[in-house]
């Protein structure tokens, strides 16, 4: 590939092994260029590897356990790394690539199928696998003594994990506790040094699945020395076993004063809360109850028909059997809801000791942008800000900007930020501030006084407000700047275009502003990692818009630190508990629980709304009780933003499956016994991929295909597939890491591949969230729902009404998407019976909510008709039928009262929830079923507009709330409040006409129609405007009162004198 070096003066760019300061990199992998803008600064060469490297995956061999350079076969030397001679043991053909000789067992691997017994090889702790039955009957009593001998030889297992997910050769023994001790004397093979990755220092990030390592200190090393100095053979013997429980009770003299400490360290760190059974049980009983009076109203409904009012009848009966379904999706989803806690010292404790490397799993965060003149740069600056000076050990913490709509605006206003982080992240750490974004955190009308006691804290305080401040007006001077594009496009400072002046057709870019050795603050500590990246885009080629940046993310931090966690926020939704990531890692790292989630969702919170929440924008109802309700069955739905992942999830793996009975295995031609074997993959990989009994070149050239086929064409990020708990394998060319970066961010990577069909964010919708979670949870993954005290995120919401509608309006149109889509929920993943039941329900809700528009739109109608008509949708009730309606009111009410009782919710946000539902409802979800029919029927694609994340007008907090935007979404609201006002106002004066007995029938027309003006009033307040004194209700009043006495007027008509006798001149003799 072709290489300049252009001078620049930019700060620049890296990938993994480089350092932050090297350039920014611009280059497509299909036209065959690579291009690196440098600054004057040289670039600091990557480090030198150590040893050999494997001839397979091109990881360093390492070492023994004993400190000699590992070899895998005696025979030729060929060089490979024990996780592949390993993983060629287990799963290849046991022999050696060049010589063809077969691998001999060697020191510190376990046994496979065809070894000898060999008695001089001292390692037998290798063998014992708690999957074995027929092993642990053989070996017996004779294992105790050697889990004892492993555990005072302090060994670790090395090596893959099993690929079936499960712990296979590196699951802990049984009975021995996990020890959190000190890091290794030396490098392993099978282990990756975290400067590779991560960051510095001389501790591993090692491939086996167990994350808490047997003690490290190995026989005739220093340490072990100083140990077997400190405590004797036999005290360490009686230590062990009085921890076991093999003796009685220890003398408390004799015990280790680490013990508490490890006893408090090996407790979970979450657990489930289930809501109390006085809250709960009468809420269930109370479904059960409404469930019953409303088969029985239906079965009234319809047995008693409208004989003058057919289709009015038929009309309300469709509509209302239509309802009692879309309850039912709704209401039993909610069935077992719960709450989690969560122990933040226990991890601190597990992963955290003191004087040793952080053990916590590395996390990488996306934060997507698309146009920086829709969602300012400001709010996307005060998000990164939040990421970087998040509570989380720096080395472990890297931060992707995707820039999708290649902007130098987004570009130069990260480079901005990047340096005002240097001043900001210590300054958030010292004096331990919330929330770590700079807007929010000065803006906070709190005593920011409280808690403090340092007293530099007031001056530093005014200081770094200073600094923002300044920071401030130079992003404002670089969107003032943007406002006007020049003729010849943007130019760098060094002259240099900019290579992203075509939006449309512009190459890959990445740069890493932070990180590594190039990025520190002020006061000369590490920051975390802040890496721009810009994919490809050509003409004829589909993008997938947001779902297809965040794939591009997924593959460009594989490639550069691959962390097995990944946390995806939008432009908006800053950090606002800085101890998020650990909230999510007390599940994700978590050994019982843990190794079966996909993702740990947070709630949704938001900044900038006005008091009373007009239009539901805080979703309180869905997030405070919908989403606890999915935790207790299969875990909540992925809603976009504010979820932390698990990579190997997102590559479309299987979750690992615990030890189960061994049973029968039968050939096909007998299936009345055992069970057929198996065709698909193994456990925890993809379907297609863990094909065995392959051997031979041939065998592993298929395999090689399946691979590339699945992942795409990129050797080094297939390989990062396979490291589970994360890790970037030293490189002995950065240039080839940095070529494979932009490799997989080129826009032709994904042909042919699985990419957005099984692997990574699932295409098909504009609202790939759905789809993506719904995935996961059909291979048989499960999700957590977390909600700390502090809430971990905050985001902006449109408060404007037509803002408001057209962001419904996207979700709506997305879910109308999916339902059409072969990955309906209504007949998607039944092949594995991995979904639950109740967890289906709630994704078939989550299709086909927007088509209950058509049956609101209808009833919503059915008052007017009825008032203008003079008829009504149900017969004269008798006084037992009455109780039907009663007691199902009575349901209906007691439902709602039941679940603000045990979730928390106000009844004011419950209302608005109410409101807010018929009103979007009436206009967003009708455009949504229009057009995705219109797309589905006739192929005609509607794009949606992003929305404003802008605050307004500076002078008024809520100014935009009170904004009139006409958008044709407000025609169907607006018209059913015209037709339903006029239509009280023609049935009052025909009562008024017709005498006191017609005023009976009008009041359940009546209360129909107010039913309907009540849920429409937020809209007509949003239609009103801003009004100085006069309130809106006022307003409504005065109209209908007006209109009212009118017709009274008419009707009583006080002037014209009333005739005492026949009129002979009007009407004739025959009077």
């Amino acid at each position: 590939s072709r290489l300049a070096r252009p001078g620049s003066s930019e700060r620049a760019s890296s990938t993994a092994t480089m350092e932050a300061g090297a350039g920014l990199v611009a280059g497509s992998h299909n036209r065959n260029e690579l291009v690196l803008i440098r600054g004057h600064e040289d670039h600091k060469p990557a480090r030198a590897l150590s040893g050999q490297v494997c001839e397979i995956c091109g990881d360093e061999v390492g070492r023994t356990v004993d400190g000699d350079l590992f070899v895998a076969c005696n025979e030729c030397g060929f060089p490979v790394c024990r996780p592949c001679y390993e993983y060629e043991r287990r799963e290849g053909t046991q022999n050696c690539p060049q010589c063809k000789t077969r691998y001999k067992r060697l020191k510190g691997s376990p046994r496979v199928e065809g070894d000898e017994d060999e008695e001089d090889i001292d390692d037998l702790e290798h063998e014992f696998n708690i999957d074995d039955d027929k092993q642990l009957q053989q070996h017996g009593a004779l294992q105790n003594s050697h889990i004892t001998e492993a555990m005072l030889h302090g060994r670790m297992s090395y090596g893959r994990a099993s690929e079936d997910g499960g712990e296979g050769n590196n699951t802990p023994m049984v009975g021995i506790p996990p020890i959190i001790t000190g890091n290794r004397s030396m490098p392993v093979s099978g282990e990756f040094p975290m400067s590779a990755g991560y960051g510095h220092g001389d501790f591993s990030s090692s491939m086996h699945k167990r994350i808490h390592p047997y003690p490290m200190s190995e026989p005739g090393s220093a340490k072990w020395g100083d140990e077997k100095k400190e405590v004797s053979w036999k005290e360490r013997m009686d230590d062990w076993k009085s921890k076991q429980g093999i003796y009685g009770a220890a003398d408390p003299d004799d015990m280790d004063a680490d013990v508490p400490l490890n006893d408090e360290a090996r407790q979970p760190l979450s657990r489930k809360v289930s809501i109390a059974s006085s809250k709960v049980n009468p809420y269930r009983m109370v479904i059960i109850l409404r469930l019953f009076v409303l088969c029985v109203f239906l079965r009234y409904r319809i047995l008693n028909p409208v004989p003058e009012a057919i289709p009015l009848w038929l009309t309300s009966i469709v509509c209302e059997i239509w309802f009692a379904v879309s309850w039912i999706l709704d209401q039993f989803p909610k069935w077992y809801p719960i709450d989690r806690e969560t122990y933040l010292d226990r991890l601190s404790l597990r992963y955290e000791r003191e004087g040793e490397p952080s053990m916590l799993s590395p996390v990488d965060l996306f934060v997507s942008t698309v146009d920086p003149l829709k969602e300012p740069p400001l709010v996307t600056a005060n998000t990164v800000l939040s990421i970087l000076a998040v509570d989380y050990p720096v080395d472990k913490v890297s931060c992707y900007v995707s820039d999708d709509g290649a902007s130098m605006l987004s570009f130069e206003s990260l480079s901005e930020t990047a340096e005002f982080a240097r001043k900001w992240v210590p300054f958030c750490k010292k004096f331990n501030i919330e929330p770590r974004a700079p807007e929010f955190y000065f803006s906070r009308k709190v005593d920011y006084l409280k808690d403090k006691v340092q007293p530099t804290f007031v001056q530093e305080r005014r200081a770094m407000k200073r600094e923002y401040e300044e920071f401030k007006v130079r992003i404002n001077a670089l969107v003032s700047k943007a406002q006007k594009v020049p003729e010849e496009g943007w130019i760098m400072k060094d002259g240099t275009p900019w290579p992203g002046n075509n939006t449309r057709d512009h190459p890959g870019m990445i740069q890493v502003f932070l990180g590594h050795s190039g990025g520190l603050d002020t006061e000369g500590n590490e920051l975390p990692r802040l890496v721009y990246v810009s994919r490809e885009k050509r003409p004829g080629f589909q993008h997938h818009k947001k779902a297809g940046a965040m794939n591009a993310l997924i593959r460009v931090s594989a490639v550069l630190t691959n962390a097995p966690f990944m946390l995806n926020l939008d432009c908006d939704h800053y950090i606002n508990n800085s101890k998020a990531i650990r909230e999510s890692m007390c599940f994700l790292m978590d050994p019982q629980v843990g190794r079966k989630v996909c993702y740990v969702q947070f709630p949704q919170r938001f900044d900038g709304i006005d008091a009373h929440d007009r239009y539901a924008n805080r979703n309180t109802v869905f997030f405070d009780i919908n989403m606890k309700g999915l935790d207790g069955i299969q875990g909540p739905v992925y809603v976009g933003t504010g979820c932390v992942f698990r990579r190997q999830a997102l590559y479309g793996y299987n979750p690992p499956s615990g030890p189960k009975r061994p049973k029968m295995v039968t050939c096909d031609c007998c299936p009345c016994f055992g069970r057929k074997k198996r065709k698909g993959g193994k456990d925890g990989l993809p379907e297609g991929v863990a094909d065995g009994g392959m051997d031979g070149d041939k065998e592993q050239m298929m395999s090689q295909m399946n691979f590339e086929k699945r992942f795409g064409q990129s050797a080094a990020f297939v390989t990062s597939t396979f490291m589970e708990e994360g890790g970037v394998p030293p490189s002995s060319s950065p240039a080839a890491l940095l070529k494979e970066a932009i490799h997989v961010i080129s826009c032709g990577y994904e042909d042919k591949t699985d990419w957005g069909l099984e692997l990574g964010w699932i295409y098909g919708s504009i609202t790939e969230d759905i789809l993506t979670g719904f995935k996961m949870h059909c291979r048989g993954w499960r999700s957590i729902y977390c909600m700390p005290k502090l809430a971990a995120f905050k985001g902006s919401a449109p408060i404007n009404l037509s803002d408001r509608l057209n962001q419904v309006l996207r979700w709506a149109l997305g879910s109308v998407e999916i339902f059409f889509s072969r990955h309906s929920p209504l007949l998607y993943g039944y092949k594995g019976g991995n979904l639950k039941w109740l967890e289906r329900f709630a994704y078939i809700n989550t299709t086909i909510y927007p088509f209950t528009s058509l049956p609101l739109l209808a009833y919503c109608t059915l008052p007017a008709v009825c008032l203008l008509t003079g008829k009504f949708i149900m017969p004269p009730i008798s006084t037992f039928a009455s109780l039907f309606f009663i007691s199902l009111f009575i349901s209906i009410f007691a439902t709602g009262i039941l679940e603000l009782r045990w979730s928390g919710v106000s009844i004011e946000e419950w209302w608005r929830n109410e409101q807010f539902w018929v009103i979007g409802g009436v206009s967003a979800h009708l455009f949504a079923v229009i057009q995705g029919l219109l797309k589905v029927l006739a192929g005609i694609d509607t794009n949606f507009t992003v929305t404003s994340k802008a605050t307004g007008d500076e002078d008024d907090e809520f100014a935009e709330l009170y904004a009139f935007k006409w958008t044709t979404l407000l025609i169907p609201p607006t018209t059913l409040l015209v037709i339903n006002i006029i239509g009280v106002v023609a049935g009052i004066s025909d009562a008024i006409n017709n005498g006191y007995q017609s005023w009976g029938p009008l009041f359940g027309k009546l209360f129909f129609a107010f039913w309907v003006i009540v849920h429409l009033y937020p809209f007509l307040k949003g239609l009103m405007g801003r009004q100085n004194r006069t309130p809106t209700i006022v307003i409504i009043w005065s109209v209908l009162l007006a209109s009212i006495f009118s017709l009274l007027w008419v009707r009583i008509d006080p002037f014209t004198v009333k005739a005492k006798g026949p009129d002979v001149k009007q009407c004739g003799i025959n009077c």
